[in-house]
């Protein structure tokens, strides 16, 4: 569901028209085409957009990101499915959930998926990064909504941290704080320098600026993914980037998590990173 790891736009819905609009212009037409509805998450509301009819899919973006994370993947799979993808709270468009918790931020998304889809219905839950520790702690704090659970590029395993490397981008303007964003993209996000387009800079740099989540760290490390599945009843799947940079050695992620779920398909993408 990542796809090869070039840039968002290499995707034909959106790379076909990046020539003719900036970055902004093809988020909002992709969003236009959206259903957006709201629920309750702390003092605010949640934010979710919907595309598509069919079998619901629900996709969880990464920490710092927001929806735009999934920007290659919407259109497609909204041929056949109907397309759930929420800011997490503290993220996007969504409010502060009510603690920095576990057991708040699967409130908050069982309390949307029910004003959605209406009285509890197991669901396919695909998460990146942070979206996938996030969905399996829902997974197994409210079972009756996870039919499938799909991880992508995930901590919380208990695995050795790969070599990230970011530098801050504060107190810089223009090209100087692009370079950071560009660096910071090859140095967790993606591995082809190729990669790093004008989209994807964008859609970075937009997550990171709307997010008001303090630090999803204790929520991942070291464990916090791990010690869930046990409890997940639902089949789970995994899918990997080659050159991950934070969760590296796909086979050693794939050992991990077959201790506990020991016929799930787990799938790597070849020259791909961790987007």
């Amino acid at each position: 569901m990542t796809g090869q790891n070039h840039t968002p736009t290499d995707n034909h819905t959106t790379g076909d028209t990046q020539a003719e609009a900036g970055p902004a212009a093809l988020l909002a037409a992709l969003e236009a085409r959206a259903t957006l509805v709201h629920t309750p998450t702390g003092d605010g509301m949640m934010a979710w957009r919907i595309w598509g009819e069919g079998e619901p899919v629900v996709l969880g973006h990464g920490s710092g990101g927001a929806w735009g994370h999934w920007i290659r993947n919407i259109p497609e799979l909204a041929r056949t499915r109907r397309v759930i993808v929420p800011d997490l709270p503290g993220h996007g468009n969504s409010a502060k959930p009510a603690e920095e918790t576990h057991e708040a931020l699967s409130q908050a998304l069982a309390l949307g998926l029910e004003q959605i889809l209406g009285a509890a219905q197991p669901v396919d839950l695909v998460g990146f990064s942070f979206g996938g520790v996030v969905f399996t702690q829902f997974a197994a704090l409210y079972p009756q909504w996870a039919r499938r659970l799909v991880i992508i590029g995930s901590g919380g395993l208990d695995t050795p941290l790969g070599a990230i490397d970011l530098r801050s981008p504060r107190g810089l303007e223009g090209e100087a704080q692009q370079a950071v964003f560009r660096s910071n993209l090859l140095g967790m996000m993606l591995h082809s320098p190729e990669s790093v387009d004008d989209l994807a800079l964008y859609i970075q740099a937009e997550g990171a600026r709307l997010t008001r989540f303090r630090s999803a760290g204790p929520l991942v490390m070291p464990d916090r993914l791990i010690a869930a599945l046990p409890q997940v009843r639902a089949p789970l799947d995994a899918i990997w980037g080659e050159f991950d940079r934070p969760h590296p050695h796909p086979a050693e992620q794939d050992e991990a998590l077959r201790r506990f779920k020991p016929d799930m398909d787990f799938r790597v993408i070849a020259d791909s990173g961790h987007w």
